[in-house]
C-alpha cells in the first residue's frame, strides 16, 4: 500500500477491494451552493436512458454494456420486464460522467471497476469532498489539499476530476430534462441555480 498521504489508490494494485470505504448517510452535510437548495437530490427520482446518456455524454451501447457488465447500474429501477423503463438517479449520472471521464484518460475498465465500487458505498455528501487523479493506470482519491499536493509532487497525479465541480455542472444541466419518480408519484421543482436559469431562457427565446 502506498503512503495514505499521497492519497488512496483505488486500482486493483492496491488491494482496496478488501477495504472498502465506509458507507456513509446520504443526509451528510453538503456544500453550500452545490445545490440550489442545499440539499441532496431524491435518490426516488429518476431519468430515462436516453436523457442519462445525453447528460452523461455517452452512447446507448456504452451504457447498456456497463449496465449489463454490472459496472454502472440503474440504482431507482432496471429493465425488469417487458415495458419498463430503468430509471438513472444523480448519483448514477455522476458516476456515469466520472467512468467517461477515466475511460478518455486510459484507465483501463479493470481499475475504474474499483473505483467505481468505492464511488458508490460513498454518500453524495461525502463524493463532493473528493478528488480523483489518475497516472493513466491507477485511481487515486484525494480528500485534503495536502493530499493533492503530496499526489502531485510523486508525479501520480496526471489527471483530476474534482467530484464537486462534476456535481455542480451536472446541477445545471439536468435542471433541462424531465424526471420520474419511481413511486409514480409526481416531481416537486427543485429551485433552479443561475446557471440553469439562464440556459432555460435561452431555450424559451429560441422557441419563440
Amino acid at each position: 500500500m502506498r503512503d495514505r498521504t499521497k492519497g488512496q489508490p483505488l486500482g486493483v494494485d492496491s488491494g482496496d477491494r478488501s477495504n472498502p470505504a465506509p458507507r456513509t448517510n446520504e443526509t451528510d452535510e453538503i456544500q453550500p451552493g452545490l445545490f440550489p437548495d442545499n440539499s441532496v437530490p431524491d435518490e426516488l427520482v429518476g431519468y430515462r436512458v436516453p436523457i442519462a446518456c445525453q447528460i452523461a455524454g455517452i452512447s446507448y451501447r456504452q451504457l447498456d454494456y456497463w449496465a449489463r457488465t454490472n459496472l454502472v447500474v440503474p440504482s431507482i429501477r432496471g429493465a425488469a420486464g417487458s415495458g419498463s423503463q430503468r430509471l438513472y438517479s444523480f448519483k448514477d449520472i455522476l458516476v456515469l460522467k466520472i467512468v467517461k471521464r477515466l475511460l478518455d484518460t486510459g484507465v483501463s475498465l479493470q481499475n475504474i471497476r474499483v473505483a467505481v465500487d468505492h464511488l458508490r458505498s460513498r454518500g453524495v455528501g461525502d463524493l463532493a469532498k473528493i478528488t480523483l487523479f489518475s497516472d493513466g493506470t491507477t485511481v487515486y482519491e484525494c480528500t485534503s489539499p495536502e493530499e493533492v499536493v503530496d499526489l502531485l509532487q510523486g508525479g501520480q497525479g496526471v489527471f483530476g476530476i474534482a467530484v464537486s465541480g462534476a456535481m455542480r455542472e451536472l446541477t445545471g444541466s439536468i435542471a433541462d430534462f424531465p424526471a420520474e419518480r419511481a413511486d409514480g408519484g409526481g416531481v416537486e421543482e427543485r429551485p433552479e441555480d443561475e446557471l440553469a436559469s439562464r440556459r432555460r431562457e435561452r431555450i424559451n427565446r429560441r422557441i419563440g
